[in-house]
């Protein structure tokens, strides 16, 4: 890493690219070091030669402004977020006079239309029942274990026989595959995907003759080079089969929870069992069910009410 003499006449894009090499390389998992390798592009692309002394709140929101055009609000303000803990960093170090980024509006275009995330109950009952559960482990039995499960597609990928406790019913989430870089296991996404995930007793049989002679070892869905894309199709062929909305492999985590949540599991236990890092992403991940929920119980509190009479 060479580290240039910083000062007022360096260029911002000089500045954030010897930032994030001092303060990200090696500090954040290689997928967020991407993004910033990509905020790092659209620097070079939008303000290639905007000095330190020039930055102000004018530049600030020219930049955020000529980032919305091509980008959603939610991305926008990802690329913001981005930005700020470089230039708080500058202006610390008085290399910016003021911080620019003080009551800048974020814009971005219009989002579009969402595919359905999650299915209802009797929409992931048809799909499951569509599954192909062979005596050896294939795709359909990954889709299985995911939507009773709720696992990321990579937790799902890592797992081995030795993951799974029959005894006690539970299943040890502590690796992943890396499937995106060539395969192997790497650590999960953060320390709260590390868990224990309580499986049903009908899971249980069917899994206890699945891993039965299968090396201990070594992961039950891998079998040379893996995609997302080919599991996607998979389950895009059984929702098509089923006649339900088609849905990604993530999405059958989303309605695992969803489920979960309408069955009136605490959102404190759903987000253990997804392995998320705090309450707050699972709430606003599924903001939407939370408002349908909170919508019920101020039915059951009226009629509640209305007997007190």
């Amino acid at each position: 890493m060479v580290i240039n003499t910083i000062n007022e006449e360096m260029s911002f894009c000089d500045y954030y690219s010897q930032w994030v090499d001092v303060y990200k390389e090696g500090a954040i998992r290689e997928v967020t070091m991407k993004k910033y390798k990509l905020t790092q592009a659209w620097l070079r692309k939008l303000i290639p030669d905007l000095k330190l002394s020039e930055f102000d709140r004018v530049s600030y929101q020219k930049l955020i402004n000529g980032y919305a055009e091509h980008h959603e609000h939610q991305t926008t303000m990802d690329f913001h977020h981005q930005l700020k803990g470089a230039i708080l960093d500058a202006v610390d170090e008085g290399l910016i006079q003021r911080d620019p980024t003080r009551k800048a509006i974020i814009k971005g275009k219009q989002p579009r239309q969402k595919k359905t995330k999650y299915l209802n109950q009797f929409e992931l009952h048809a799909v499951l029942a569509d599954l192909k559960l062979d005596p050896i482990p294939n795709w359909d039995w990954l889709i299985l274990l995911v939507a009773k499960t709720g696992l990321r597609f990579s937790e799902a990928l890592g797992l081995t026989p030795d993951d799974f406790d029959f005894v006690h019913q539970t299943l040890s989430v502590n690796k992943t595959w890396n499937y995106k870089n060539g395969g192997g296991f790497v650590p999960t996404k953060n320390a709260s995907s590390v868990r224990k995930v309580q499986l049903d007793w009908q899971l249980i049989m069917q899994l206890s003759v699945l891993l039965k002679n299968l090396p201990d070892d070594k992961p039950i869905f891998v079998n040379g080079k893996v995609y997302n894309s080919t599991a996607n199709g998979i389950l895009a062929r059984h929702c098509k089969q089923a006649g339900v909305p088609v849905i990604s492999i993530h999405g059958l985590r989303h309605t695992h929870a969803s489920l979960l949540l309408f069955a009136g599991v605490s959102i404190a236990s759903v987000s253990k069992r997804l392995g998320h890092a705090s309450m707050n992403t699972t709430q606003e991940t599924y903001l939407h069910v939370i408002r349908e929920l909170e919508n019920k119980d101020v039915d059951i509190v009226m009629r509640a009410l209305s007997t007190l009479i």
